[in-house]
């Protein structure tokens, strides 16, 4: 009886995600959650910016550099992040294989010809390997950061001054000549240390999380402090957001999924523990994210963020490999 039973259940299981494999376009759900947090934010804040981060074969109908591009997909972003186009890629430090840099260039030189910003983050703490990081990003048109920590919790001392430093008013996303990436505040004591650290700065644009290290949210007048530049001048703050995983540290998640865990949840990520791939086509997922008053992302925009950071976007590999 009992094998009579695992062997209805591994039945359900087979079919269940063959299903997946076999009907889903694992791309465009990607592109059609994208659009849809898209045309949601902006139409609460016109000017509100979204960046997704690698994934860049969703400009494409297909996923091919050749391919004709996704206008739909393209008409709701306004730039992109792309990790390890330069350093990173194998090891952090080491240069990355020229023919995957230039693979990655086709994709972006593309969606950058459309009008979307393109901001590069390298993994480097050589201060030489930073200021070719800087050099090579800045020949080919985008804004870059050189992290010297994966980790992404300190603000590098080199290159001093920042490159590209300025004082102007930065009000679009086409005007940052830089920017600082600065999720994890661990290593800040307080908010109030946060906001006076990056206030001693002059980055045209911060990439930064919604929750401090206790779980509190900033407020819209504390993002309004860390707009202002040292100089004067003023910069984008733009909030982190995973959508392709969920997080179990996040204040959505329920202790009850451990071990009763929803349809959408799916298996944890190896390589970061307590992140958990996410069916995230499912209108489950998608409503903790977006949509309603109790959603992520009407949490960012309550706290006037400028614009958001969407991560794990190249979570259709998973699911296309499994």
């Amino acid at each position: 009886m009992r094998k009579s039973i695992l062997l209805v259940l591994a039945a359900q299981c087979f079919s269940s995600c063959n299903t997946d494999k076999n009907d889903r376009n694992f791309k465009q759900d990607m592109r059609e959650f994208v659009i849809g947090l898209s045309q949601y934010s902006k139409g609460i804040k016109p000017n509100f910016k979204v960046i997704p981060q690698n994934g860049i074969e969703l400009i494409t109908e297909t996923g091919d550099e050749d391919a004709a591009l996704s206008t739909a997909y393209l008409n709701a972003i306004d730039g992109h992040g792309q990790e390890d186009l330069f350093y990173g890629y194998t090891n952090d430090d080491v240069a990355t294989p020229a023919a995957d840099s230039d693979y990655l260039q086709l994709f972006l030189n593309r969606s950058n010809a459309e009008g979307n910003r393109i901001l590069a983050i390298d993994y480097c703490s050589t201060p030489s390997k930073m200021d070719n990081s800087y050099a090579m990003n800045d020949i080919a048109g985008y804004i870059s950061f050189a992290a010297n920590h994966r980790a992404l919790n300190n603000i590098p001392n080199h290159p001093s001054p920042i490159f590209a430093e300025n004082n102007a008013v930065i009000t679009n996303l086409n005007e940052a000549q830089n920017f600082l990436y600065l999720i994890n505040p661990e290593n800040f004591s307080t908010k109030t240390d946060f906001i006076a650290a990056i206030t001693a700065t002059n980055y045209d644009l911060l990439v930064m999380d919604l929750f401090f290290q206790d779980d509190t949210e900033f407020s819209a007048s504390e993002v309004a402090q860390l707009r202002q530049k040292a100089n004067g001048g003023t910069r984008l703050v733009i909030c982190y957001m995973s959508i392709g995983e969920a997080e179990d540290y996040r204040y959505y998640w329920q202790s009850a999924w451990s071990s009763d865990k929803p349809s959408w949840l799916r298996k944890e990520n190896p390589d970061w523990e307590g992140n958990y791939k996410v069916a995230y086509w499912d209108e489950n997922w998608q409503q903790i994210i977006y949509g309603n008053n109790s959603s992520y992302l009407k949490k960012i925009l309550d706290a006037d963020f400028d614009g958001v950071y969407l991560d794990i976007i190249d979570a259709y590999e998973y699911f296309e490999e499994e």
